[in-house]
């Protein structure tokens, strides 16, 4: 394994039914296969790197996730190329995900910068960027 590269991420999710169906078919359809499954979680793994998602006890969840509170901002994920961008967003689109900054889409971040900007059920950001030209 290359030193520096990351090992897991762990985020602690409001429902992780919807959560599990959101993640589940997004990361299977990059390649990700189901890991570890246990009462109160899921993982997917692509590689040495895996996503674990993770039922928040109902205590914490009083004060829901925002983006830009301190904290994670959002995952961004390398798409293969412009053509695989477009083809997530139409499938992002038939199963009623909301696509952000759709009035600027796929150049929301620039004009160099094609890229499907989403949500996922606790309103985490999350991106699927093109290569560069």
């Amino acid at each position: 394994m290359g030193e520096g590269l990351l090992h897991h991420v762990e985020l602690y999710v409001s429902n992780l039914e919807k959560s599990e169906l959101f993640w589940g078919w997004f990361l299977e359809e990059l390649g990700y296969e189901s890991y570890q499954k246990w009462g109160e979680g899921q993982s997917w793994k692509l590689g040495a790197t895996y996503l674990v998602f993770v039922q928040a006890e109902h205590k914490y969840l009083d004060v829901p996730y925002h983006r830009c509170r301190a904290g994670l901002n959002h995952l961004a994920f390398h798409a293969s190329s412009r053509e695989r961008v477009d083809e997530m967003t139409k499938m992002l689109k038939e199963r009623g995900i909301n696509i952000l900054y759709e009035n600027q889409h796929p150049f929301a971040g620039g004009e160099d910068y094609y890229a499907v900007y989403f949500e996922d059920p606790d309103r985490i950001k999350v991106e699927f960027v093109a290569p560069s030209p």
